[in-house]
């Protein structure tokens, strides 16, 4: 009996695998922190034979090259992925056998041109094998598909136009009931559109996947309108994969003493304070940015940083900070320049510390009747084009740094969908010539205090660029 363990990364949107016999085993699209497949490869007894890649990862640094070096296993990545190092290429047809698993291989294009899916059978005494499972990687998600537009421009209606037949044939190929085990789409960018539950079967993909319910150019054209802007570290995630990653480093940085902190902010360094954004808007250090540690932490610390950049932690605890390591190590931000750790007062040394105030839509509301109030909405141009906030000028958090010169100085009220984003835009923005408002609160409550405007049909929203 084959048991397939999910080992689940939701700060990136990202599942990898561990399927087993009870013996051996084989793991799929391995994340960067391979300590966690470690443990419960040790926990269980199992002998690890196959690391496999679906494709070349665009949104984390993988960890199955080190993975297979450390156990000797056999590294599998699909034909045409261009990897630099030793590895076992597999194509369409391609069976790998690792005791009572047998493994094999579609081509499955559509994400990445030399993308594939792994199709899980359970080999029964007699050598027979019964189809069980398929990883899917970025081709068929819960409801939805990998995106298609990340290898280039040029590319892109290509791979949408395979990534519909890829999915037909999974569906064409494998009995209903095969259970589908996709790396990306539990929040990920390599989403084309949002997903839609945490387990699925081929089946229930049949009513539900709009490359199995839409014609293909609908689906295609679906598919292209949906994409949006996706966070600027993927750039850089394919080349090191291709490369072959260094050796995970979990160690914590080397401490940083409150004058050196303080010269670092005086110099304009990356300074990132991990504290939750009610405690950071209380009181922090001048020119320290507020990135809250929590799920959405490294995909927008990675989407605004500059590769190479020294970059300091200040956390409030070694947990914290030893957590955000964790995750950065993930999108191959490996070099802290170091880490402050305590009481932000003490950290302060004597500097005074700056603040601002929260509040939520009501509170917005409220201070609208007053009189005008400057209102920047720094969520995406998706989410901007189904409702905004009456008369708010639109900078998408991404943009903000390349676009200050367009943010009014005075007072500024700054919102997003749920407070996170809005409270790296104030963080960005507090200035000693500006007022900054963070509003900490879902985006629904806009509605509800009477804030929203909605554009008209194929209008563009007003503020937008």
């Amino acid at each position: 009996m084959i048991h397939i363990h999910t080992i689940e990364t939701s700060s990136l949107g990202d599942r990898s695998y561990l399927a087993t016999d009870g013996q051996v085993a084989v793991v799929v699209d391995p994340q960067r922190d391979i300590d966690r497949v470690l443990d419960l490869v040790e926990q269980r007894g199992l002998r690890l034979t196959h690391v496999l890649e679906t494709h070349v990862h665009n949104d984390y640094v993988t960890g199955g090259l080190e993975l297979a070096v450390r156990t000797g296993a056999t590294y599998v990545l699909p034909t045409g992925s261009e990897a630099l190092f030793d590895h076992h290429a597999v194509g369409d047809g391609d069976v790998l056998e690792a005791g009572a698993v047998r493994l094999r291989v579609l081509h499955t294009p559509g994400h990445t041109h030399h993308h594939v899916s792994y199709v899980l059978e359970d080999v029964e005494g007699d050598g027979e094998g019964a189809i069980r499972a398929v990883f899917t990687g970025g081709s068929m998600l819960y409801g939805s598909t990998g995106r298609t537009d990340l290898v280039s421009p040029a590319a892109t209606d290509e791979l949408t136009h395979a990534q519909f037949h890829s999915v037909r044939r999974i569906a064409r190929e494998l009995p209903a009931q095969t259970e589908v085990f996709p790396t990306h789409g539990f929040g990920s960018f390599c989403s084309a559109t949002p997903t839609s539950g945490t387990a699925s079967t081929v089946g229930e993909q049949l009513r539900a996947n709009p490359a199995l319910t839409m014609e293909e150019q609908q689906y295609v054209d679906t598919l292209l309108a949906g994409l949006d802007a996706y966070p600027a570290y993927y750039a850089h995630m394919g080349p090191i994969n291709r490369s072959g990653p260094a050796p995970v480093d979990l160690s914590l940085p080397e401490p940083v003493d409150p004058a050196e902190l303080r010269r670092r902010l005086e110099a304009g360094e990356w300074v990132v304070d991990l504290r939750q954004r009610t405690a950071f808007a209380a009181g922090h250090l001048p020119r320290s940015l507020n990135f809250e540690l929590g799920t959405n932490f490294v995909t927008y610390l990675g989407w605004l940083y500059t590769y190479g950049a020294p970059l300091t932690l200040i956390g409030a605890s070694e947990e914290q900070v030893a957590q955000a390591r964790r995750e950065l190590v993930r999108i191959g931000v490996d070099d802290l320049a170091g880490a402050a750790i305590g009481d932000i007062e003490a950290l302060a040394d004597g500097q005074g510390l700056r603040s601002y105030r929260t509040t939520d839509f009501a509170g917005l509301a409220a201070a609208l009747q007053q009189g005008p109030v400057q209102v920047l909405d720094a969520r995406r141009n998706d989410e901007r084009a189904q409702g905004y906030v009456r008369g708010s000028q639109h900078i998408p958090l991404h943009q903000l740094n390349v676009r200050l010169d367009e943010v009014p100085e005075g007072e500024l009220w700054v919102y997003c969908g749920s407070g996170y984003r809005a409270s790296i835009a104030a963080s960005v923005l507090d200035r000693p010539d500006r007022q900054v408002v963070l509003i900490d609160d879902s985006y629904d409550n806009a509605g509800k205090a009477g804030l929203e405007e909605r554009p008209a049909e194929g209008d563009a929203p007003a503020g937008s660029a």
